[in-house]
């Protein structure tokens, strides 16, 4: 029997192909990108007409490019199973699904689009995979959450349904790999090329080695990891909120590179959004912490990493 699996990636990107077999020379210790069409036609379309998560759902329900119950895509399910895949081409482990952290794109605000677009950056539902440690002591982090994207980066300019894996190896640099990541004939594309590949007999292992060969790597912690970092709140408007989130953060070892507080509204509510100095998620998840009783804040804090930062 041969297994093929081109389509359960990337649509209709060779993307499985080229990490198994074009890149077979190099050592890849980071596979990261955006592996969700649905997501990623929400989130562009958001941008591009400053309209809300839900009015944005519909269109994309409308157009085929979400299910019915959407859940599977905007909560990060479906991405996560992608870069457990991807883990395991490009690090010769053992898919564990149950390994990748996953959060998805339900709560981000027009207004958490807008902030970002005013600090430099577009926000993308990332899938990253990665190596920590050496050689001796290496663990696995797998991670699906929305991130801030610099416009420096090319996946920043991924729009609509379409699909982005970028590869880190250690002789070729960067790779890119971009296509149509949902839709019919992208994967119908991909299905018929592993027919193709079936009928020539090149079939070979399906991962980059035979699957007994595979490794189970120990998973990776998160807390120590350092990253700037966006932080967006909505928060009573009255004195003395944002030196309660400043002391906060203060205490936490965590410091402001740059802060946006928008006018209150008519409810007497205002938003704040903030980039971090870069520094341990721990910092957060205490600054969180300390927050959490807070009578000022008003619903729970929007947290995104900034790829590469």
């Amino acid at each position: 029997a041969a297994l093929k699996f081109e389509a359960a990636v990337a649509g209709g990107i060779p993307v499985i192909q080229g990490l198994r077999d074009g890149a077979a020379a190099n050592r890849i210790d980071r596979v990261y990108g955006i592996l969700n069409g649905t997501c990623n036609f929400i989130l562009s379309t958001m941008e591009s007409d400053g309209l809300d998560f839900a009015q944005v759902l519909a269109d994309a329900q409308a157009k085929g490019f979400a299910e019915a119950d959407p859940s599977f895509d905007i909560d990060g399910i479906d991405a996560a199973h992608k870069l457990s895949i991807l883990a395991s081409l490009s690090f010769g482990s053992i898919i564990d699904f149950g390994g990748v952290e996953a959060r998805g794109v339900r709560k981000i605000l027009a207004a958490d689009i807008a902030q970002a677009k005013t600090l430099g950056y577009r926000i993308r539902l990332i899938g990253l995979a990665e190596i920590d440690g050496d050689n001796g002591s290496a663990n696995i982090f797998q991670r699906v959450e929305p991130c801030l994207v610099p416009l420096s980066h090319p996946l920043a300019h991924v729009t609509g349904a379409t699909n982005a894996v970028v590869a880190e190896g250690n002789f070729s640099g960067r790779l890119l790999f971009q296509g149509a990541g949902a839709g019919d004939k992208p994967t119908a594309s991909a299905v018929v090329a592993d027919l193709v590949d079936i009928a020539r007999k090149e079939t070979g292992p399906a991962f980059s080695m035979p699957a007994a060969e595979l490794e189970r790597l120990p998973r990776a912690a998160s807390a120590h990891r350092i990253s700037k970092t966006y932080l967006r709140m909505l928060v009573a408007d009255r004195v003395g909120v944002l030196a309660e989130i400043t002391a906060a953060m203060r205490d936490a070892g965590l410091s402001i590179e740059s802060l946006i507080q928008t006018e209150a509204s008519d409810d007497g509510s205002a938003l704040i959004a903030m980039v971090t100095h870069a520094g341990p998620e721990q910092a957060i998840n205490d600054t969180i912490s300390a927050l959490a009783n807070s009578d000022s804040l008003l619903g729970e804090p929007m947290v995104m990493h900034i790829l590469g930062a």
